[in-house]
């Protein structure tokens, strides 16, 4: 079994190589690399997305990776292997973002990605620091998750979900922000899992050993 994070040199991915290897290690979920090879895209069992920075330019990038982008798609669309967006990694499943520009994105959740605008001026953008999750549909990957277990977020901009049953949960920060979207073989979480302590790792576990 192998894991598969993507370098597309959007975000440093020590911490999410290190948390993932560690619950691999500690589930048997095989091997976890980190790599910007599409031969590697192409052969995983499970890939990983993370992203940091402005959907226009982490968009840029992954596209801008020809081969790597290609065998995304492949692997996702075509073999259904299981599939993971991290922050900006999540955002870029949308269909569009509206940061700076209108960006498409992949597409693979119905939903766009615009501005976080709470209504209280007290609070601030960006997004940042723990929140609690509030459950919204059941999961696998969920499994042991419960509402109010939180999580570690840092964003701007947020994914307004168009099909309700593709998010599968939200935080409240003077309006719903989506922190977990899915569909099908592909799930994408707002917050970092590698920075969000034990509930982060139990999500991180559960990824690598779901079956869809």
């Amino acid at each position: 079994m192998l894991t598969v994070l993507i370098d597309y040199e959007s975000g440093n991915l020590h911490s999410a190589e290190k948390a993932f290897q560690r619950m691999a290690r500690e589930t048997d979920a095989g091997k976890v690399i980190v790599s910007d090879r599409a031969e590697d895209v192409a052969r995983a069992d499970r890939l990983v997305l993370p992203g940091d920075g402005a959907f226009p330019a982490c968009c840029a990038a992954l596209k801008g990776r020809e081969n790597v982008y290609d065998a995304l798609r492949e692997a996702v669309e075509v073999k259904g292997r299981p599939f993971l967006g991290i922050c900006v990694g999540m955002q870029l499943m949308a269909r569009i973002g509206h940061e700076y520009e209108e960006t498409e994105g992949l597409g693979w959740i119905d939903g766009e990605v615009e501005k976080i605008t709470p209504e209280d001026p007290a609070l601030k953008v960006p997004h940042m620091g723990w929140n609690d999750l509030v459950i919204d549909s059941p999961h696998p990957v969920l499994a042991g998750i419960e509402t109010g277990q939180h999580a570690y977020f840092v964003h701007s901009y947020h994914m307004q979900v168009s099909t309700p049953s593709q998010r599968l949960a939200h935080v409240d920060y003077g309006q719903p922000i989506t922190a977990i979207v899915g569909r099908d073989t592909m799930l994408g979480m707002q917050f970092h899992p590698e920075k969000s302590q034990a509930t982060g790792l139990r999500l991180i576990a559960n990824f690598l050993t779901w079956t869809p």
